[in-house]
């Protein structure tokens, strides 16, 4: 089964219409951390340069860990965007040395890996209306 993926059009001064299809690429972040930097082909993001922010959208899934009591929402990514550097929202003023700090993701993933993480039997999947 290929992952999905959606085309799109691309309109040039003779008319011409041309198809080029558009890879998404997911990851996972654990509810209560952002993204910060984001690298693309030609290094760090540049916004003025491209004239816009990378597009990085949060899903309305997550995965819940009962176990340990975590959410990790499910987010999507252009294919453009390479890596991108994740940190705590808020670091806590009473624990400040057993904090993370910051994580590079240098492995975004496929829709097909997304579907074999949610189906996996250790998880239970989610959808945000209903936590």
């Amino acid at each position: 089964m290929g992952s999905m993926s959606t085309f799109r059009a691309i309109v040039n001064s003779r008319s011409k219409v041309s198809l080029f299809k558009a890879v998404v690429k997911y990851f996972f972040l654990t509810d209560g951390w952002t993204v910060g930097r984001v690298w693309g082909v030609g290094g760090l993001w540049d916004q003025t340069l491209r004239r816009r922010p990378p597009e990085i959208q949060k899903m309305n899934l997550c995965i819940w860990n009962q176990t340990q009591q975590e959410k990790m929402w499910l987010y999507r990514v252009e294919d453009a965007v390479l890596m991108l550097e994740v940190k705590p929202d808020i670091t806590p003023i009473n624990k400040p040395s057993s904090t993370i700090g910051q994580v590079v993701l240098t492995r975004l993933i496929t829709a097909d890996q997304v579907l074999e993480r949610l189906a996996s039997a250790s998880t239970e999947c989610q959808m945000n209306n209903s936590l």
